[in-house]
C-alpha cells in the first residue's frame, strides 16, 4: 500500500492490497477501496463510496456526494464502482436515494472526463461513456452501451446493450439494444453492426436482429403492430426475446423510427 503523506484518509477507512493514494486524495470513513486500485491527486471519496479492485480514480473525480436531490433525507446509500473500471478527470458520481439505495457502475467500464452521474444510476459491465455525458437520476445502461460525448439522458431512461448513443444526442426515450441512435429528436439509424462483429456475433446473429428492427422501425408500423408482426413472421432467437422484452419493459415507450 502507497499512501501520500499529503493525502487525507480516515482511520475508518478500508484499503485493499496495493492501493495508492496519491497527493492531497481525500478518502472519508465509510470508504471500501479494493486490491489494486489507484486514488488520483485531488480524487474524494466521500462516505459511502464502494470501489472495487484494480480501478483507477483520476484527478478532481468526486465519488459518493449526496444526492442531487431535494427529497434526499440522508439515508445510507452508496455509489459503487467495479473491478477493473476508470473514473476520469472531474467525474462526478452521486450516491443513491431510498428508491435503489445506490449508484453503480459495473466492471471494466470507462467514464471519460466530466461526466456526471446522478442519484439511482446503474451503469453495467463494459460500457463506454464520453466526454462530458451527463445522466439524470435514475438512469440505467446496459452492458456494452456506448454513448459519445455531451449526451444528455432525461430521469428514468434504459438504454440498452450493445447500443450506441452519437454525441450530443438528447435521450428523452430508451434505447432498445443492439442500435445506433442519432438525430433530433433520437431515432434509430440502424443496427450497432460494428460494434457487435467486434464482440463476436455472427452474421446469422447480426441478420436476425436487422430484420426484427427493420418491422420495429423501418416499415412504418406502430410499435403494438410491429411486436406483433415480429411475433407471428419472425423465428424465434435470443435476440428476438431480448429485443421484445425490453419493448414490453418501456412504458413510457422508445425512440422513434427511421422515418418517422
Amino acid at each position: 500500500m502507497s499512501i501520500s503523506k499529503l493525502a487525507y484518509v480516515h482511520p475508518d477507512a478500508k484499503l485493499g492490497k496495493d492501493v495508492t493514494v496519491e497527493p492531497f486524495a481525500s478518502v472519508y470513513a465509510d470508504v471500501e477501496v479494493g486490491d489494486g486500485s489507484w486514488i488520483g491527486p485531488n480524487a474524494v471519496l466521500m462516505d459511502g463510496a464502494r470501489i472495487g479492485r484494480n480501478c483507477r480514480i483520476f484527478p478532481g473525480a468526486v465519488i459518493s456526494a449526496i444526492p442531487q436531490d431535494l427529497k434526499f433525507a440522508g439515508e445510507k446509500t452508496t455509489a459503487e464502482v467495479g473491478d477493473g473500471s476508470t473514473i476520469r478527470e472531474c467525474v462526478t458520481i452521486n450516491r443513491g436515494t431510498a428508491d435503489r439505495e445506490k449508484t453503480t457502475v459495473g466492471k471494466d467500464s470507462l467514464l471519460m472526463a466530466y461526466v456526471h452521474l446522478a442519484h439511482d444510476c446503474s451503469v453495467g459491465n463494459n460500457v463506454v461513456i464520453a466526454n462530458s455525458v451527463n445522466l439524470a437520476g435514475h438512469v440505467t445502461i446496459d452492458d456494452w452501451a456506448i454513448l459519445e460525448g455531451n449526451v444528455a439522458v432525461q430521469q428514468f431512461i434504459h438504454i440498452g446493450a450493445h447500443s450506441f448513443v452519437a454525441g450530443a444526442s438528447l435521450v428523452r426515450k430508451n434505447v432498445p439494444p443492439f442500435v445506433k441512435a442519432a438525430r433530433e429528436p433520437l431515432s434509430y439509424v440502424g443496427v450497432n453492426v460494428v460494434g457487435l462483429r467486434r464482440r463476436g456475433y455472427t452474421d446469422a446473429e447480426v441478420a436476425r436482429i436487422e430484420d426484427v428492427y427493420r418491422e420495429i422501425f423501418v416499415r412504418n408500423n406502430n410499435v403494438d403492430r410491429a411486436v406483433q408482426n415480429v411475433e407471428q413472421l419472425l423465428p424465434r432467437s435470443p435476440e428476438r426475446g431480448q429485443i421484445l422484452d425490453f419493448i414490453r419493459n418501456s412504458p413510457k415507450g422508445i425512440m422513434r423510427g427511421l422515418s418517422e
